[in-house]
């Protein structure tokens, strides 16, 4: 079993292939996170049964590649089932055989349904059969273990997790499956034979996010640009095409979520539902609250509050990394190839961008550089209600202990040397935050830079520094 990382789910699966009970899996995440990866190496692609759904297929199809399956794995009746009812009595049939495979270390059954919201097609039984496949048989059957998974995070999310009815108390666990942080992005490129200092692994990070399909594609005989090169600019590139790909295998109709999430990306300090009512020139915000909902449960935006403002004015930001790179560089391309943008305008300001986009995916490991990771905080960001002040803060922690860290993040090549202009911004952004909010909590500035900072007379304003290596850890 060859698995990076991913060792909190690791030990999820093995209490659950050690239960003495029936156990109804659902692992969910973003398209190319790893999920069917996870379960196939942890069982050494050893199941009772296994079946996928096929993208942008029709019931009929869905019942035909499930047929396939059942003959695999031992069913005699040749024939399609008419419908799902039929096709999971099947299944049951299997299941109960004496020959039927045995997971080797518990005896347990185990079943892996992969791309599960592909196969509940329009018009189809799928979503009932399931339901009285698991509460007639699958719940009292001691010895198995069922696993679902699938990338339509919002169809699990709906259909199962939050699912009042059939399936709602069914499930005995939910793993869900997110994006590598960049220590597990590191050991992965490692194992892979790519050679490359920290800087570089977190500017691939701003490149790709933690995704380790994205990861694999790299070739360890390039450098990284080289790499983003070939595999995003080339006509013949892997990813050339993957940022539509990507939102419709997610969504039926995903225009409504690219118009979100582009708004969002001309505005990385984000936008509240109002605001992108008003961009989108959209009348009426109920679908506009159920697109954000999902985007949000797919891990491409963040939900987060103002310090300052009512809990009822909520910021959407865009935080995924490959998408932001995508819309920068991919949608619209001015140059045709990555080399041909390093150092420009327009380079440098993804830099910064991508870089706060890091941090903000990272702040378990900046609690834990601050010595702070068992206090209680709340993460925020901060606006001045001034807009002639100027003073924004993308990264506020909100700590228990009676102190707010204002976090300042820089990308750069070499150690970040605050200059004097540099030492009268953060003055300001801490005197007015201090104004406006009028907080009783002690204030520290916290430096986070992916290289270090260089020590001069403005540096001590900051009261602790954070480099790119602390994000490893």
């Amino acid at each position: 079993m060859k698995i990076i990382g991913r060792k909190r789910e690791i030990d999820a699966l093995t209490m659950c292939v050690d239960s003495q009970k029936p156990e109804f899996v659902v692992i969910y995440g973003r398209r190319r996170v790893g999920k069917t990866y996870l379960v196939k190496e942890y069982f050494n692609n050893q199941f009772s049964f296994y079946a996928t759904g096929l993208s942008e297929e029709k019931t009929n199809g869905q019942l035909k590649a499930f047929n396939k399956s059942l003959i695999e794995y031992g069913c005699k009746e040749k024939k399609q089932p008419a419908d799902w009812f039929e096709a999971f009595s099947r299944l049951k049939e299997i299941l109960i055989s004496p020959n039927v495979y045995h997971e080797p270390v518990n005896n347990k059954i185990v079943v892996f349904l992969d791309e599960l919201p592909w196969m509940d097609t329009a018009r189809s039984d799928f979503k009932s059969a399931l339901d009285y496949f698991w509460n007639s048989f699958g719940s009292s059957m001691e010895d198995l273990l069922l696993i679902v998974c699938g990338s339509a995070t919002s169809w699990i999310v709906d259909n199962l997790l939050k699912n009042r009815k059939g399936f709602h108390n069914r499930l005995t666990k939910q793993i869900h499956l997110m994006p590598f942080f960049l220590n597990e992005c590191e050991a992965l490129l490692i194992n892979n034979g790519m050679v490359m200092t920290r800087g570089q692994v977190i500017e691939c990070y701003m490149t790709f996010g933690g995704i380790p399909y994205y990861l694999n594609l790299m070739d360890r005989r390039l450098s990284l640009a080289q790499n983003i090169d070939e595999i995003c600019f080339k006509e013949y590139g892997s990813l050339t095409s993957e940022y539509d790909n990507l939102f419709y295998s997610l969504f039926k109709k995903p225009e409504k979520h690219l118009a979100i999430i582009e708004s969002l990306s001309e505005n990385k300090e984000g936008m509240t539902r109002q605001e992108l009512l008003k961009a989108l020139k959209i009348e009426s915000g109920s679908l506009m609250t159920k697109n954000l909902v999902e985007l949000e449960q797919c891990g491409f935006i963040r939900k987060y509050m103002n310090f300052s403002k009512s809990k009822y004015e909520a910021y959407y930001q865009l935080t995924d990394p490959f998408v932001l790179f995508s819309l920068r560089f991919l949608k619209e391309k001015e140059h045709g190839s990555w080399m041909s943008y390093i150092n420009t305008p327009s380079y440098n300001a993804w830099r910064g961008n991508a870089f706060e986009i890091v941090c903000l995916n990272h702040i378990p490991q900046i609690k834990r550089a601050l010595g702070i990771f068992g206090v209680d905080t709340f993460e925020y960001a901060w606006i001045s209600n001034n807009s002639g002040h100027g003073a924004q803060i993308d990264l506020l922690i909100d700590r228990k202990d009676g102190v707010i860290n204002l976090c300042e993040m820089k990308f750069s090549n070499e150690p970040y040397e605050i200059t004097l202009n540099e030492f009268k911004k953060l003055q300001n952004r801490l005197a007015v935050f201090q104004q406006e909010t009028k907080t009783g909590k002690a204030v520290h500035i916290t430096l986070i830079s992916a290289n270090g900072i260089r020590k001069n007379k403005y540096s001590d304003i900051a009261q602790s520094i954070i480099n790119g290596d602390d994000l490893f850890t």
